[in-house]
């Protein structure tokens, strides 16, 4: 036909749906493609749309940093939201609760622990009041945020983790188990940390030759995914300290790659083609030999960050410095990532939080939402499937990961692997009473116990005693010794005071 269009295979899955869904004019490359009705299947993702809400219910005059680190530079939960900041001598993030939206006044109180940029943070899965952060200072630092927020400079974290040796370029939750956190630094080097007794349990060295660009977890947190600077992928089983599976040169470019852990155990990957054009591919680590599927999109020089949903396979891409998000279904039918639309605005993004699926509206078919950086401001950005009935959608909403842990810190290390626990959204979210309280061993220093202190503390010491602990006593004797000598203080001011009232009166005579 004469009216026929041929295209790539690498834009095939790519092309843009014809509203009278006739596309057997379209050919692959001599032959016409009658399966095409396959690859633009009725999905009910089809018709997702996005839509950035009002200046009234953005985050105004907020300085984002500028730091020329590939990360997001936001991470968003069901109550906060938390972005990276510009800080004069310093590191420092806000943590704003989510309905503190407009204008931010300069003054307002930051986490400002750090003695250089902040690089990356992250929300603990489960403990919407705990977040972790990296920094150009070589440390990791845990902070517990007060219930509605902050009211004053938050600058003593929980714990400071330290071990490495160059900046902290990424940090991330274990998905399953309390309170395991992982650490990438530009050191090479990988270190997963018991954040309950400030102790690195695991350091991976001598796995990447060069700079870490990404690092993920596993669905149940077993395995790790990494991308290196020399472009290979690798994923790692992370407690017997080997590379169970490795693919070199998975995108040929020299810009940063991605790589994530979907939910059926593949991996999708995003980078650079030789000739720089962006590139997303997915991978079975069973056979790296060969992707699975491999597309091109633009010759855009941003990294492309993939944001995943497990629950609806739905893989969002958000540049940094791009204006758009595009988003893909991922399935088992050829060609296996399918494109679905895109969302554009005018603004590039500096970074990009993405919200927990406990943390949407579900009486609006809200299926993401994402927490657009702009220069000046912090701007959600909600994504809808189109339904006119105001019933609960099951089909959008399966069952998902909640905040409780499967399994404890010190299961995961001894071998033990925990799927998520997942809870039913029907009747929305509703965080339980006191979550951050709730049941931690009392050698978890989220507890409130000095970092320092808690880390020379056995877990079986903390067990078996009822008793406080030598630590606690030892600090009580500190404290009860300051509070001594304050009063010691105060008196002899009261003696000098009045003394000097008693000349002043012997002059005025």
């Amino acid at each position: 036909s004469s009216s026929c269009s041929r295209v790539s295979s690498s834009d095939w899955s790519l092309l843009p749906v014809r509203r009278d869904g006739n596309l057997s004019s379209v050919l692959f490359g001599n032959q016409p493609i009658h399966m095409f009705r396959r690859v633009v299947r009725a999905s009910k993702f089809r018709h997702v749309f996005g839509q950035a809400l009002k200046n009234d219910q953005c985050y105004d005059d907020i300085r984002v940093s500028r730091v020329t680190w590939d990360s997001s530079f936001c991470a968003v939960n069901p109550k906060f939201v938390a972005i990276i900041i510009e800080a004069s001598g310093g590191g420092a993030f806000l943590v704003l609760p989510l309905l503190k939206t407009g204008r931010i006044d300069k003054a307002y109180p930051t986490v400002c622990g750090h003695t250089g940029p902040v690089l990356d943070i992250d929300w603990c899965p489960h403990n919407d009041h705990v977040i972790a952060s990296g920094s150009e200072d070589c440390t990791v630092m845990v902070w517990q945020i007060p219930e509605n927020g902050l009211v004053t400079p938050l600058a003593e974290p929980v714990v400071v983790l330290e071990g490495h040796s160059k900046r902290v370029g990424i940090v991330t939750w274990h998905p399953t188990a309390r309170n395991v956190l992982m650490s990438a630094g530009c050191d090479n080097l990988i270190i997963i940390w018991n954040v309950g007794t400030g102790e690195a349990m695991i350091q991976l060295e001598d796995m990447h030759p060069d700079v870490i660009f990404s690092a993920c977890w596993s669905r149940n947190g077993a395995l790790i995914c990494t991308a290196c600077k020399d472009k290979n992928i690798r994923v790692i089983d992370p407690r017997k300290e080997k590379i169970v599976a490795e693919k070199d040169k998975a995108h040929d470019g020299a810009r940063p790659m991605r790589a994530i852990f979907l939910a059926d155990g593949n991996i999708f990957t995003t980078g650079f083609s030789r000739m720089s054009e962006r590139q997303l591919a997915l991978w079975n680590p069973k056979s790296m030999e060969e992707p699975i599927s491999v597309h091109e999109l633009d010759t855009s020089n941003g990294v492309l960050l993939p944001f995943y949903d497990a629950d609806t396979n739905i893989v969002y891409l958000c540049g940094k410095g791009d204006s758009s998000i595009r988003y893909f279904e991922i399935t088992d039918e050829a060609p296996f990532v399918h494109y679905l639309n895109t969302f554009s605005s005018k603004e590039p993004q500096r970074g990009m939080g993405y919200m927990p699926k406990r943390g949407l509206d579900v009486n609006k078919c809200e299926i993401a939402r994402f927490y657009k950086l702009h220069e000046r401001k912090c701007e959600p950005i909600i994504m809808t499937v189109p339904r006119k009935s105001d019933l609960f959608q099951d089909d959008l909403y399966p069952d998902t990961a909640g905040p409780d842990c499967a399994i404890e810190a010190e299961d995961w290390f001894d071998g033990k692997n925990g799927e998520p626990i997942l809870i039913s959204l029907k009747n929305g979210y509703v965080p339980g009473k006191n979550r951050d309280l709730k049941v931690v061993k009392k050698s978890n220093v989220l507890e409130g116990k000095p970092a320092k202190k808690a880390a020379n503390t056995s877990p079986a010491e903390s067990k078996t005693s009822p008793h406080p602990s030598i630590q606690n006593e030892g600090k009580l004797e500190e404290l009860l010794r300051e509070v001594k000598s304050l009063r010691d203080l105060v008196t002899l001011q009261d003696r000098r005071i009045a003394k000097l009232e008693d000349q002043m009166s012997k002059v005025a005579i």
